[in-house]
């Protein structure tokens, strides 16, 4: 654990010189608005401060220039604040070297498109700032700093429960020491990739977890490395297992951002996408991953849980489930939705292991592949896929035996090929053809739009 954390140090110091450098003209905050602090890395330290907090306000009246906000301002009515109606709070995490986080207004935004409230924005760069392990000594101190204001608000009629905090990554265990404070009745969390160094074994009172607030959601994107891996709200979405998502290279040093931070920072990237409401992103519960990918999970009773502003994710159940874990899959490109679709093969016993790749396509979007690997023990095999549109949106399925050295097997008989939405709506049965030879280098197609006329 020790050298990743150190890793994780080095890569962020290394990320920050690149993302400060490429800061343009355009994003330099006008005169008349407020901003994150301006002060250089260098002048803030030389004071000798660890934290200093501020808090800047957006609302729908003043959606693209953000106000300073205070209780001084609130008390003397020169705020946009309005305490009848709900607030946001915007907490972000570890900024290497000062450097201030580039999607906030995008994020205050999208809340504001969806709801009319109060978005407050907590800035604690220069808190955030020092090596990792000293900016985790400082998040309970800025939780209660915000603790305060929070104390101030509900003198100005706020409720508790009419309090929602997004929190990034570290900033995600920042609202949940709030909501300790506060006794759990914080009205709503919502964690994006909530940080796993030095947080995975740490006692729940360290770090978020259910009891901090009425409801807890989390989005895990890089369970494996600076997210963290377990669940720790009343729903937690694995976005395509927690890790590894698509469009992140993994396979060629394109950026820093893309090699290092991608896979982190997609929990933002698809939450402001699930705000914008173009699709649903919808979480099916399931013991695993691996199960999920089976298709061995029975789907939800009712509606399936829905990353974005829907009352407790759209959970209907009482008591509310505990740290339950929602599986989905998603593509590579905003607005990230996949119609999850259930690929069930059968083949004759197998002399030798095989591999087959199995292409859904439909006209005009990227093809989705996948590869499976069939096992002479084995006849009957599901995978889950990820594909931009529903069952009957999809043009064509091609198999290819695409087994070589260490899969040796000749030609393949399928004795059926069948998809079908997953989870499964209703007594529908699955689109299916039957009795099929694929060759190596020979690929099969087949047309599903006959059959979907009649689906």
């Amino acid at each position: 654990m020790g050298w990743k954390l150190k890793t994780v140090q080095t890569i962020l110091s290394i990320l920050a010189f690149y993302v400060t450098s490429a800061v343009g003209e355009d994003e330099q905050p006008r005169s008349e608005c407020a901003d994150f602090n301006n002060k250089t890395w260098l002048e803030y330290h030389q004071q000798g401060s660890k934290l200093q907090v501020q808090y800047l306000l957006l609302t729908r009246k003043n959606t693209d220039c953000a106000s300073l906000f205070s209780q001084e301002s609130l008390s003397n009515n020169a705020s946009y604040f309005n305490s009848s109606q709900p607030t946001k709070i915007i907490v972000h995490g570890y900024r290497a070297l000062g450097s201030k986080p580039s999607w906030v207004k995008q994020l205050a935004q999208a809340l504001l498109q969806v709801q009319d409230a109060n978005v407050v924005v907590v800035d604690w760069v220069y808190g955030a700032s020092y090596a990792y392990n000293l900016v985790v000594e400082n998040y309970k101190e800025v939780a209660v700093q915000i603790s305060v204001l929070i104390n101030q608000l509900q003198n100005h009629g706020c409720k508790l429960e009419s309090f929602h905090f997004i929190g990034v990554s570290l900033g995600a265990h920042v609202s949940g020491f709030v909501g300790t404070l506060f006794k759990g009745e914080i009205g709503r969390i919502t964690g994006l990739d909530p940080a796993g160094p030095m947080f995975k074994g740490a006692d729940k009172y360290d770090r978020l977890d259910p009891s901090d607030a009425l409801f807890v959601e989390a989005i895990h994107t890089d369970s494996d490395y600076f997210g963290i891996s377990i669940p720790v709200g009343h729903a937690d979405f694995f976005l395509n297992g927690g890790m590894d998502q698509a469009g992140c290279s993994h396979s060629r040093f394109l950026s820093i951002y893309g090699s290092v931070i991608c896979n982190h920072m997609r929990a933002l990237h698809l939450y402001i996408s699930a705000l914008n409401g173009t699709c649903p992103l919808s979480g099916i519960p399931c013991s695993s991953y691996e199960d999920f990918l089976k298709g061995r999970c029975l789907g939800c009773p009712g509606r399936c849980p829905r990353i974005g502003l829907l009352e407790n994710s759209g959970i209907t159940v009482s008591p509310l489930p505990q740290l339950e874990k929602l599986f989905l899959l998603t593509t590579s490109a905003p607005p990230f939705c996949a119609h999850h679709i259930l690929v069930q093969l059968e083949v004759s016993p197998l002399d030798k292991s095989a591999e087959v790749q199995v292409i859904l396509r439909t006209e005009g979007l990227p093809r989705t592949e996948q590869k499976l690997r069939l096992k002479s023990d084995s006849t009957v095999y599901k995978r889950v896929i990820g594909h931009p549109v529903p069952l009957c949106e999809i043009d064509s399925i091609q198999l290819k035996n695409t087994g070589a050295r260490f899969y040796r097997q000749g030609d393949i008989h399928f004795v059926s090929v069948c998809i079908s939405e997953f989870p499964s709506v209703g007594e529908v049965e699955p689109l299916c053809v039957k009795k099929i030879d694929v060759r190596r280098g020979a690929p099969w197609n087949h047309d599903f739009v006959q059959l979907c006329w009649n689906y």
